[in-house]
C-alpha cells in the first residue's frame, strides 16, 4: 500500500511538473498573445488540480479541473483565422457558454459535471469547419492541438470523477501534455518566424534541473520517512512549483529585482531589459537561408517584423537580421556585429521601405494611393491605435491625430489588417531587391 501510494505520488508530481512548466513556458513566450495566455491558464490550472487531487483536496481539484476545458476552448477559437468574419461572435459565444458551463458544473453532481466540455466541443467543431462554408480547412497541426485539448480536458474530468484508474491516466496525461506543449510552441514559433526546439530544450533543462535539485530533496525525505506524510507532500509540490517558476520566469523576475534595486535609474533598467530580451531572443532566432526562401515565406517574415517594429528584443529573433544589406550598413558605419545593432539596422530598413510607400503630395491623405503608407507608418511607427478599447489620441502630433480620427471613423479594423498584409508584401519586395 505504501509502495502504491509512493508510485501514485511520483506520477502525480511528474505530471504536475510537466504541466506547470509548459504553462509557464508558454506564458513566458509572450503573455500578450491570447492563444498562449489561454493555453497557459489551462495548463497551470491543470497542474494545480493534479496537485490538489494528489494531496487529498478533492473539492479544490474539481473546481480547478473545470478551468482547463474552458480555457482550452478559448485556445481553439484563438487558432481560427484572423480575418474570419464571425470570429468575434464565436469569441462572445465562448465567453457566455464558458460562464454558463462553469456555473452548471458547480451545481451538478458527479459525471453530469462533464458539461464543462461543451464549449470545448463547440470550439473544436468551429475549427474543423474552418469557420464557415467555402473556407479552407485548418492545418493538420491545429486539428491535433484541438484533439489533444479535448482529450486532456476529458481525461482530467474523468480522473476527478473517479471513473477511470489513476495510474494509466496520469501516465497518459504526462505524454499528452508534452505533445501539446510542443505543438502549441511550434505553432507560435512558426507564426513569429522563430526556431523553437533549442529554446524549448533550454527551458526544459533549466526547469528539470531546478525541480530535481530542490524537489528531489523533498522526495528523498518522503521516501525515507512516510510517503503519506501530509506536510511533506504539500512541501514537495510547493518546492517543485517554486523551483520551476524561478527557472522559467527568470527574465521577468530579474526585471522586478531591477525595479527594487534601481528604483530611480529608469534608463539603466531599460538597457538591462533590452540586453536580457536580446539574449532570450537569440535562442529563438531561425538561421534559415534568406537567399533560397520563397516570396510567400519572406513576405510572412516581413509582416511579422513590421508587427514587432517597436520591440528590438523581438526583432533580434527575426531571420531578417541576416539580410546582406545589414552587413553592408554595419560595415559602413563601423558598428560592431552584435544582435541589438542588427535589430536596429533592420528597424531602420523597415522604416525606409515604409517611407518609400509615401505619396509626395503632403504629410497625410486619405486617397487610395495613401492607404498602404498609412496602414504601416501611422500604426507601427507613429503608434496610432484607433481600435484599442478606451484608447485616446493623447500624445500624438497633429498629423497622427488626423490619421487616428480617419482610421476610427472610416476604416474598419479588418480592412486595415488587409491593407497591412498587402503593404507588407510591397515592403518584402523592396527588401529582396537588395539581394
Amino acid at each position: 500500500m505504501v509502495g502504491q501510494t509512493a508510485g501514485v505520488l511520483l506520477l502525480a508530481a511528474l505530471a504536475f511538473s510537466i504541466a506547470w512548466w509548459l504553462g509557464l513556458y508558454l506564458l513566458a513566450r509572450d503573455p500578450g498573445k491570447p492563444v498562449l495566455r489561454r493555453a497557459a491558464t489551462g495548463l497551470t490550472a491543470y497542474a494545480l488540480a493534479l496537485a490538489c487531487d494528489a494531496l487529498g483536496a478533492q473539492p479544490a481539484a474539481w473546481a480547478l479541473l473545470s478551468v482547463p476545458a474552458l480555457a482550452w476552448a478559448g485556445v481553439v477559437l484563438a487558432l481560427l483565422p484572423e480575418d474570419l468574419p464571425r470570429r468575434r461572435a464565436w469569441e462572445r459565444a465562448w465567453l457566455g457558454s464558458a460562464v454558463a458551463s462553469a456555473l452548471a458544473a458547480l451545481a451538478l453532481p458527479g459525471p453530469a459535471r462533464l458539461v464543462v466540455l461543451l464549449p470545448l466541443a463547440v470550439a473544436t467543431v468551429a475549427l474543423v469547419r474552418g469557420g464557415g462554408r467555402g473556407r479552407p480547412r485548418p492545418p493538420v497541426g491545429l486539428l491535433v492541438v484541438a484533439a489533444l485539448l479535448f482529450g486532456l480536458g476529458l481525461a482530467a474530468l474523468l480522473v476527478a470523477a473517479g471513473m477511470v484508474p489513476r495510474w494509466p491516466v496520469l501516465a497518459a496525461i504526462g505524454l499528452d501534455l508534452a505533445v501539446l506543449g510542443v505543438v502549441v510552441a511550434r505553432f507560435d514559433a512558426f507564426t513569429e518566424g522563430e526556431a523553437f526546439a533549442g529554446d524549448m530544450r533550454r527551458s526544459a533543462s533549466a526547469a528539470g534541473a531546478a525541480a530535481l535539485l530542490f524537489g528531489g530533496q523533498v522526495a528523498a525525505a518522503l521516501a525515507l520517512s512516510d510517503p503519506a506524510h501530509r506536510p511533506l507532500r504539500w512541501l514537495l509540490f510547493a518546492v517543485l512549483a517554486s523551483a520551476i517558476a524561478v527557472a522559467v520566469l527568470a527574465n521577468p523576475l530579474q526585471a522586478l529585482l531591477d525595479r527594487l534595486a534601481f528604483p530611480k535609474a529608469e534608463r539603466l533598467r531599460r538597457e538591462r531589459a533590452d540586453l536580457r530580451e536580446a539574449a532570450e531572443a537569440l535562442g529563438r532566432r531561425a538561421d534559415d537561408g534568406l537567399a533560397t526562401m520563397d516570396e510567400v515565406e519572406f513576405a510572412r517574415l516581413t509582416r511579422r517584423a513590421l508587427s514587432n517594429y517597436g520591440d528590438l528584443g523581438k526583432l533580434v529573433s527575426s531571420p531578417l537580421v541576416n539580410l546582406p544589406q545589414i552587413d553592408l550598413r554595419l560595415a559602413e558605419r563601423g558598428a560592431p556585429d552584435q544582435p541589438l545593432e542588427r535589430a536596429a539596422e533592420l528597424k531602420a530598413l523597415l522604416l525606409e521601405s515604409i517611407v518609400r510607400l509615401k505619396p509626395r503630395d503632403g504629410e497625410f491623405g486619405t486617397s487610395e494611393e495613401w492607404r498602404y503608407y498609412n496602414a504601416l507608418y501611422f500604426y507601427y511607427v507613429a503608434g496610432v491605435r484607433p481600435y484599442r478599447r478606451g484608447g485616446r489620441p493623447t500624445g500624438l502630433d497633429p498629423v497622427a491625430r488626423r490619421a487616428y480620427d480617419w482610421f476610427a471613423r472610416e476604416v474598419p479594423e479588418r480592412t486595415l489588417h488587409n491593407w497591412q498584409n498587402a503593404a507588407a508584401r510591397l515592403v518584402a519586395a523592396d527588401l529582396r531587391n537588395w539581394q
